[in-house]
């Protein structure tokens, strides 16, 4: 005799569709053909398509020795917190005169859960994220290929006052398109004279120059020349390879000392509520890394070797499809910079490149131009060519 069961507590909600990043790699995964390409996961790749264990790591993986696994306090690991504040803010009179409230995070993903949470207690705030109650009004920044500054003012200048901003700092994602140093400034001021708080998103500092310092420069121009109060949401994830380790932090640039202690309070608090305290063991590596000289060193050099080779991977790519004539321009592959790509084709092209090349990338066209290397550049420069010559 059978008895029917209870409805689940889950069975009124819809099936949430899988991520769609991250079900490219699954797939990737699911295929068995020994030439596939991933260039969806945004993880750098060496030479021969491996993960990198930077040698700054290894080196300072080396240097911890013995540690415990007890909690870290809600704040994180204060050596981290202070280390990577300094490499942010250096010169800086916010670090100077005490004004910066800082927190460790979950990697940039969390960073930007966590000040958002937090701006969210504030009630003249707006903050631009839908998953935790907000409007959000993406602002255009991509057109034929490059950074659509005219569209971008023109909707900047629309911004409700008191209206958070998320900025990426370097190495747009997904587009590969930066504001110039001069574009830097006008948006400086018009964030300034709409009474904006931006947000800097940091996850690629480092992979444009291959120098974290030059990088960081519009979050530095904004402090010393804007003048303004900001927050950084910064990941060590990629320019580390510490993607495992979910390592990041919250950092608050604020007009006084009393309101950086305001900031630090309203950080842990949420911190609290939320992950009650970061993980340890990829804090004390990046802390390692940054604050022992030799190991610091061998980071820069890190940083050089892959914002070197992914500038390589753009030319090749680029310099392929002039050798093949492939259809259309192309000269965005190599203006674009960071880990990313903005091929610009549709998604009836993306599928054909998965379906018939094993070229597996998100539906937009973005592609991870880390994830390329010497042996697969012509292969995959050859599928775009025969995808572009007979998909529309």
């Amino acid at each position: 005799m059978s008895t029917s069961r209870p409805l689940s507590t889950f069975h009124p909600t819809d099936l949430v569709p899988p991520d769609i990043q991250f079900d490219v790699t699954r797939r990737f995964l699911a295929d068995q053909n020994d030439r596939k390409i991933n260039l969806g996961q945004g993880t750098y790749r060496d030479e021969n398509g491996l993960p990198w264990v930077l040698p700054s790591v290894q080196m300072a993986k080396s240097s911890l020795g013995d540690i415990n696994h007890e909690y870290l306090p809600i704040a994180g690991f204060q050596p981290f917190l202070n280390e990577a504040t300094k490499l942010l803010f250096d010169g800086t009179e916010a670090l100077a005169e005490q004004r910066v409230a800082s927190c460790q995070s979950l990697s940039g993903t969390g960073a930007v859960m966590l000040i958002g949470l937090t701006l969210r207690k504030l009630v003249n705030h707006r903050l631009m994220f839908a998953t935790i109650g907000f409007q959000v009004k993406e602002i255009p920044c991509y057109r034929d290929g490059g950074f659509d500054f005219d569209a971008y003012i023109s909707t900047l200048k629309t911004a409700i006052p008191g209206s958070p901003i998320v900025l990426h700092t370097c190495a747009h994602n997904p587009t590969g398109c930066d504001p110039t140093r001069g574009q830097w400034k006008t948006i400086g001021s018009i964030i300034k004279e709409r009474q904006l708080f931006p947000i800097f998103d940091s996850a690629y500092l480092g992979f444009n120059s291959g120098s974290f310092s030059g990088d960081a420069w519009p979050i530095r121009y904004f402090l010393n020349n804007v003048n303004i109060e900001l927050a950084v949401c910064l990941s060590m994830a990629k320019n580390m390879g510490l993607y495992g380790e979910r390592i990041g932090l919250v950092a608050c640039a604020v007009s006084s000392s009393s309101a950086a202690k305001v900031a630090q309070s309203m950080l842990q608090n949420v911190q609290r509520a939320t992950i009650t305290a970061p993980p340890a063991y990829g804090a004390r590596m990046a802390a390692a890394v940054l604050s022992t000289p030799s190991i610091r060193e061998q980071w820069s050099k890190d940083l050089v070797v892959m914002s070197s080779r992914i500038r390589k991977m753009r030319t090749r790519v680029y310099e392929e499809l002039q050798r093949l004539q492939t259809p259309g321009d192309w000269s965005h592959v190599v203006r674009q910079t960071g880990m990313f790509a903005y091929l610009g084709i549709s998604k009836a092209q993306v599928k054909y490149l998965e379906e018939n090349f094993h070229v597996y990338m998100v539906e937009t066209s973005r592609v991870s131009i880390a994830g390329l290397n010497d042996h697969y550049v012509a292969q995959f420069a050859w599928a775009l060519d025969q995808t572009v010559r007979n998909i529309q």
